[in-house]
């Protein structure tokens, strides 16, 4: 089953802005450029509504909706709508465990099993493995119970009884595979070691500092003013959301907020309103895996670069909505993209075309590769999200093609030694001798995957 809390597409301050904020030139047009392109979308109804936000610090460059709340009832997306933002959740489950550390109630690097009742099968597993995906723990929400979980309400010591009788996808630390299960994990730890729930520990500790007037923890049956509606794509088009009961998505994904909300919650944490300098440095700071290579998440938050500029960024995606929150510390700018509908129109896709409207377009630099193609040919088997992952690269003239599981093939361009690139800005590392590969690192920023090649 796939994933409701995971990003939909792989793709996000070193300091508290303290350096002069970049300029950026500008842009008088992007408001008919996005209009446009939103125009295709709701005409041919391949999402309900979408709110979008582009702000400088405070300064509104853009705040527009578009399309409907509710399809049924004609009802328009207010431009406060409020949405499920699914695992944007994430980097507010992340601060408050850091403010615990900050308080001295948790030590990031204490093993799991001092806050929670959960059998590890005799591995070291450490809060901050938990942060960064890193534990080797499933995620729930790939599960085949979890079909049937999501609609009933449980104890949430169930969902700990059936993950802790799973096999590990691979050793704490040597990998990074995107999992609902540690957060959901945080979440128990943070009602642990504070006395509040999870709900009462964000709205005081977060959103009141943030200025988050609108956001709230989700719920399936509560009636709440400018909320909207969740739809989902079929074979005939829109339908309702499938039901999802709040008690799983719990810390992983189930916070609802607006476009405004959001550029007040990156503005307080970016700012120094959320954590300390030192522990904001930690909770920016990309993970190493066991064999020192740097991934490029951090703890709720993926860090990464557009055309040279740092990046920080979280998409989102739960049952009838998908979300992006995109933040650029130097330029101090501002990018949410909320929709109230999943499909085939990817908020992170948004999110990128108002990117190159501002900075331009990411220009990677290239190389042409010069020796034989064969030796990276081949078929490489791994640990994927939920299951196995199986890639197949081929070659074609001078280009390598690459297709994992069921995925259309796609090109991957040289960038130097033995690192490629796709458009998504993934990069696959082959590794090996000068004549004979037998493994490949994919570096999806949301997952970093070894797989080894087929002898």
């Amino acid at each position: 089953m796939k994933s409701i809390l995971f990003p939909i597409v792989l793709v996000l301050l070193f300091s508290s802005c303290t350096k002069k904020e970049a300029q950026t030139k500008p842009v008088s047009n992007l408001e008919s450029h996005v209009d446009s392109l939103i125009k295709t979308y709701i005409d041919s109804s391949k999402i309900a509504g979408i709110a979008i936000g582009v702000f400088k610090r405070d300064e509104k460059i853009l705040l527009k909706s578009y399309g409907f709340a509710d399809l049924e009832f004609d009802v328009k997306l207010p431009v406060n709508a409020s949405f499920e933002i699914g695992s944007i959740t994430k980097q507010f489950t992340a601060a408050a465990i850091l403010q615990l550390a900050e308080n001295r109630k948790i030590n990031l690097d204490d093993e799991i099993t001092k806050y929670i009742n959960f059998n590890t099968q005799g591995k070291r597993i450490t809060v901050r493995q938990l942060l960064s995906h890193t534990s080797g723990i499933k995620g729930y929400t790939e599960m085949p119970e979890f079909g049937i979980l999501s609609m009933q309400k449980y104890s949430r010591d169930t969902l700990l009884r059936i993950m802790e009788k799973k096999s590990y996808d691979f050793d704490p630390g040597e990998e990074l595979i995107y999992s609902n299960t540690g957060f959901f994990m945080l979440g128990l730890i943070i009602e642990k070691v504070s006395g509040l729930t999870y709900e009462e520990y964000v709205r005081k500790n977060l959103f009141e500092r943030a200025g988050m007037t609108n956001s709230y923890y989700g719920s399936e049956n509560k009636v709440i003013k400018n909320r909207a509606h969740g739809y989902d794509t079929d074979k005939d088009g829109l339908v309702r959301a499938a039901y999802l009961n709040h008690t799983w998505p719990f810390a992983a994904g189930s916070l609802c907020s607006t476009v405004e909300d959001l550029v007040n919650w990156n503005n307080a944490l970016h700012h120094g309103k959320i954590l300390s300098d030192s522990m904001y440095q930690e909770y920016i700071s990309p993970f190493r895996l066991n064999d020192g290579t740097l991934t490029r998440y951090a703890k709720g938050i993926t860090v990464t670069d557009h055309n040279g500029r740092k990046m920080f960024e979280h998409a989102g995606g739960i049952n009838g909505f998908l979300s992006e929150n995109r933040y650029f510390p130097n330029e101090n700018i501002s990018i949410i993209v909320l929709i109230n509908s999943t499909g085939s129109v990817s908020p992170v896709k948004v999110a990128d075309f108002i990117t190159e409207i501002i900075f331009g377009k990411p220009s990677n630099e290239l190389h042409a590769y010069s020796g034989d193609l064969s030796k990276f040919t081949g078929t490489y088997k791994g640990h994927g999200s939920g299951r196995d992952m199986i890639a197949n690269v081929t070659k074609n003239d001078s280009v390598i093609l690459l297709k994992i599981d069921d995925s259309e093939p796609i090109y991957l361009n040289y960038l130097n030694k033995n690192l490629w690139v796709d458009k998504s800005s993934s990069t696959y590392k082959f590794l090996g001798s000068e004549d004979s590969i037998n493994e490949l690192q994919i570096d999806g920023v949301y997952g970093f995957y070894i797989l080894k090649k087929n002898k």
